[in-house]
């Protein structure tokens, strides 16, 4: 138990079935902070709790035997209509007001593929911004709120009340465009929303990820049937949710060009906002004060500055390399030893550790033999908790926290998917490779007698009570707040490759936008410059290689390009059962005169061009299911960038 002179000791009373804390006498906590949520009562048992209790408790006594000042992270309260303004501007919505309000084409074809929900999330924040620069007496541009929308829907020649869900109508004729013309159906989930969730069949455990979240969330609010998925017990009680094959393929972190990415950031803010408002979730992101930081080192360095300094040691590491030596070394004697990560180093002990590395690491000459394994799982929980800002950021920290406030465990994982969705780059893959090894050290719980719920509650205080942000007493709202962090760490340890997928909605909200912005440039170019674009690709075209099915494909067959490979193209026909991963296969098996180098793990099949700017296939792709989304788009093998 906790001791006396570090903080409070708590108990856990089984007949009252509530928390204690005792000092010189007990006090039971108000009922108002027991455990009621769906994400908070499960599988807590005194001994699990204990295990956060007893980590909370080492965190403090490192903290203690640290004798250097350090300074604690500022957060700053934002002023009226800032967070708002700030939220605009992250979603790449800055141009709906201020001095390039006029300028909002590029925003046009943004909102015209919004989803209901998420255009009223949208319009909720504009309004704000609006009063706010009223009551200020901006001399900008300030358009109406109910202007931005009704000019996206009159350039469909229609305007929308608010009332119905107002993005893009398919037609009678399914691949029919607005302009009249064939093109891929998208399916945004915003219309004849209701009869899609009908017609779909589903069930507690699959995860739709063809329909907004948040238009899941709001009919399942207004209909009878959203019931709360709720259940105590163990680690084996957590939903099995799982994703329903897409035939045109899973789009995972990391698949997608750069400049698709930034779209799909801007999509995953607003959904999650939109999740949350239906859910009457309140989300703020918070802004930190610059401090001053470390700018060399290890502990304490910010992660951007950390993989600067490594990149030069290692080009292109994505991890930092001290993370990386730490969990090799926890992994080099064994994962079965009993209590890992659970029990800690000797604390003046991994002091002294910590020290030498700093002044060692860089130069290659730290005895790694000195390490011993407890050590070495001190020393990352310390790396975690000692970033300037925390791993999960600093803007959406309170955002984690609060997911265990959503009424199911399905609307918690959707949240959860679209903050990693969020993270930095550099945050999001070092929290992959944690999550990664904690589910190695639980794959050995039989020996470590480390479970899922052990393990969360040991890493959940290392994640979520940063520096900045607690307090140094143990407040009654902590009690709660313990318990759902560390079923939001269970959540993200069980669940972890479900995470890192990108929504369908989201590519299909991508794919849109590509394409009404495609239409919009074609508007806009000179005859001139499509004719030099025409001679361009005609001239492109015939310098390929010739073969005689090279000059005219036929209906049905798609040419791939394979650069990198001996067979550098090939005409693929396309049937209901070819995978991209059968065209790969194929494309190796063709042996030349020259050396084949790549193996099938190493290359991908790429969809690039088109609506898409380039995306990485999954091996079960569909490739005919594809192709009629995207006809115009060019396949290419390749190595995976990384």
């Amino acid at each position: 138990m906790l001791t006396k002179n570090l903080f409070l000791i708590y108990a856990y009373s089984r007949r009252s079935g509530q928390y204690t804390m005792n000092h010189d006498h007990s006090r039971k906590i108000p009922d108002g902070a027991s455990f009621d949520r769906s994400g908070s009562q499960d599988s807590l048992d005194e001994l699990s709790m204990d295990d956060y209790w007893k980590e909370l408790e080492n965190i403090h006594e490192t903290r203690g035997n640290n004798h250097e000042e350090r300074v604690a992270l500022v957060v700053k309260e934002p002023d009226e209509g800032e967070l708002e303004e700030e939220w605009l501007k992250e979603a790449g919505l800055s141009n709906l007001f201020g001095e390039s309000s006029g300028d909002s084409l590029e925003s046009m074809v943004f909102l015209s593929t919004l989803t209901r929900t998420q255009k009223a999330a949208v319009e909720k924040r504009v309004e704000t911004v609006t009063q706010t620069m009223r009551k200020k007496n901006k001399q900008h541009q300030i358009p109406d709120v109910r202007d931005i929308f009704r000019l996206q829907n009159d350039s469909k020649g229609k305007v929308c009340d608010g009332s119905e869900p107002s993005a893009v109508k398919t037609s009678e004729n399914k691949n029919e465009t607005h302009d009249g013309t064939k093109g891929p159906k998208f399916s945004l989930g915003t219309d004849d929303q209701k009869s899609l969730l009908e017609d779909m069949p589903s069930s507690d455990t699959d995860i739709n990820l063809e329909i907004s979240f948040a238009e899941q969330a709001a009919n399942l609010k207004d209909s009878s049937v959203g019931k709360m998925y709720k259940g105590g017990g163990g680690d084996t009680l957590l939903p099995n949710f799982r994703l329903p094959k897409d035939k045109t393929g899973t789009t995972k972190i990391g698949d997608l060009a750069p400049q698709d990415m930034k779209k799909v950031y801007s999509l995953a803010l607003i959904e999650l906002t939109a999740l949350y408002d239906i859910l009457g979730t309140e989300f703020k992101q918070q802004k930190a004060v610059k401090i001053k930081t470390k700018d060399s080192g290890l502990f304490g360095v910010p992660l951007s500055l950390l993989l600067e300094q490594d990149q030069k040691k290692v080009p292109g590491t994505k991890i930092p390399l001290i993370f990386q030596k730490l969990i090799a070394q926890i992994e080099e004697t064994t994962l079965e030893t009993e209590g890992l990560l659970r029990i800690p180093g000797v604390a003046t002990r991994v002091k002294g550790l910590c020290q030498e590395l700093e002044a060692k690491f860089y130069e290659g000459t730290f005895n790694w033999e000195n390490v011993k394994q407890h050590d070495a799982a001190s020393l990352l929980k310390l790396f975690i908790r000692e970033l300037p800002q925390p791993l999960l950021t600093v803007e959406y920290l309170k955002a984690f926290q609060d997911v265990q406030n959503l009424p199911t465990r399905k609307q918690q994982l959707q949240a959860l998917n679209l903050l990693v969705i969020l993270l930095p780059e550099a945050n999001r893959d070092t929290l992959k490779v944690l999550l990664e090894f904690l589910q190695r050290v639980i794959d050995h719980r039989d020996k470590n007698k480390m479970t899922l719920k052990n393990v969360a509650m040991v890493m959940a205080p290392n994640l979520f009570t940063f520096h900045g942000f607690g307090s140094k007493t143990i407040e009654q709202s902590e009690f709660a707040m313990a318990a759902g962090t560390a079923n939001v760490m269970r959540f993200m340890i069980q669940y972890q490759k479900l995470l890192w997928t990108i929504p369908k909605f989201i590519v299909n909200q991508v794919r849109k936008q590509n394409t009404e912005s495609q239409k919009k440039e074609k508007k806009d170019k000179a005859v001139k410059k499509l004719l030099k674009k025409m001679a361009y690709d005609r001239e492109k075209h015939e310098k390929q290689e010739k073969t005689p099915n090279d000059t005219d494909v036929p209906q049905g067959v798609i040419r791939v390009q394979a650069p990198h490979l001996s067979k550098v193209s090939m005409a693929i026909q396309l049937t209901e059962e070819l995978k991209a991963g059968d065209i790969v296969a194929r494309f190796l098996s063709q042996k030349s005169g020259n050396v084949q180098t790549l193996k099938k793990e190493e290359v991908f099949l790429y969809e690039i061009g088109g609506n898409i700017g380039e995306r990485c296939l999954d091996d079960d792709t569909y490739m005919k299911d594809l192709y009629q989304l995207n006809p115009n788009a060019e396949w290419v093998i390749k190595p995976k960038q990384s």
